[in-house]
């Protein structure tokens, strides 16, 4: 079954940037849609962003829209987010998530298989 592994986040003040790492295993990377979701403290897990394996296709919500950016590296079997203008209301643990099918949403039920969490939290 998938396993994802995260990785990268931490304590980062408002306009800067950081990476999370999701690392796949016993699946290969370029046959997964690949979800990413946050729970900021006090709210309910949301949805952001996704990436379609089977047209590269990509959804950002508005909210995260040209300061986000999802990519991927095959060989590594790592999906990645790359994310900039960091605001404080962007704290929050994020989570990957992945299914392995055709398109993708940023509705978490759709998603089976997991990542851990990480805390990202942007304060001066």
């Amino acid at each position: 079954q998938v396993q994802l592994a995260q990785s990268g986040g931490g304590l980062v003040h408002p306009g800067g940037s950081l990476r999370l790492s999701c690392a796949v295993s016993e699946f290969n990377l370029n046959d997964l849609a690949i979800g990413w979701f946050r729970q900021a403290p006090g709210k309910e897990r949301e949805g952001f962003a996704c990436f379609a394996p089977n047209d590269g296709s990509t959804y950002y919500e508005e909210s995260v829209r040209g300061r986000f950016t999802m990519s991927r590296d095959i060989a590594k079997n790592t999906a990645y987010l790359q994310m900039n203008s960091l605001k404080p209301e962007d704290t929050a643990v994020y989570y990957c998530a992945t299914n392995p099918r055709p398109g993708c949403t940023v509705g978490e039920a759709w998603y089976g298989y997991w990542g851990q969490g990480t805390q990202v939290t942007v304060s001066s």
